[in-house]
């Protein structure tokens, strides 16, 4: 099922309506859908580089709007609406783990690590910040940096360097992120237990 939902949304990428098709991918992909929002925004920039600065813009935005929606769910209808999606994607047990052993520095990590490598998944962190009750303002000042920063990033890389280079980020984007994030919380960790 996720293979053809993948294939669907990089059919997208052709038509003439795929920047409302990103925006509507990047919002749903923040709160409830499975396929990242760079399955369309990859072929997006390499097929219409002088306008990658504004598809990166329209995911961002779409990408927070659907966070905000994502934290809504966790906030007013946890058990309503969200434990049962994230039933119907095998989350739940992952979630109600996360749920009882964060605190507020943990879920601010949480959202960058997501927001820049997806992990864990958006959709996880979002309705997780929504239960744990996490500052709004606090909420869309993250998602904004962290989602903005990876999708501008993709825009300037694929326009600077073109196709050559896009194949290589779609393979190892997140592997890339992954190695980023990891020197950036030892960085982090050691200069709390230094402050300290």
């Amino acid at each position: 099922m996720l293979n053809n939902l993948y294939k669907w949304v990089l059919s997208l990428a052709n038509r003439p309506t795929a920047p409302a098709w990103l925006a509507f991918i990047a919002f749903v992909e923040s709160s409830i859908f499975l396929v990242p929002a760079d399955a369309l925004l990859l072929p997006m920039l390499l097929a219409r580089p002088e306008r990658s600065y504004r598809y990166a813009l329209i995911a961002t935005v779409a990408s927070v709007a659907g966070g905000i929606a994502g934290w809504a769910l966790g906030y007013f209808a946890y058990d309503a609406i969200a434990k049962p999606i994230l039933g119907f994607y095998g989350k739940l047990a992952e979630f109600e783990h996360l749920k009882a052993s964060v605190n507020g520095w943990w879920i601010m990590l949480m959202m960058t690590t997501s927001g820049i490598a997806h992990l864990p998944p958006i959709k996880l962190v979002t309705i997780l910040s929504g239960v744990v009750h996490l500052s709004l303002p606090i909420f869309i000042a993250l998602a904004t940096v962290t989602r903005g920063a990876r999708f501008f990033l993709l825009a300037y890389l694929l326009r600077r360097f073109g196709a050559r280079v896009g194949l290589f980020i779609e393979r190892r984007l997140n592997q890339i992120a992954v190695l980023v994030l990891v020197m950036a919380i030892f960085v982090f960790l050691v200069s709390r237990c230094t402050i300290r």
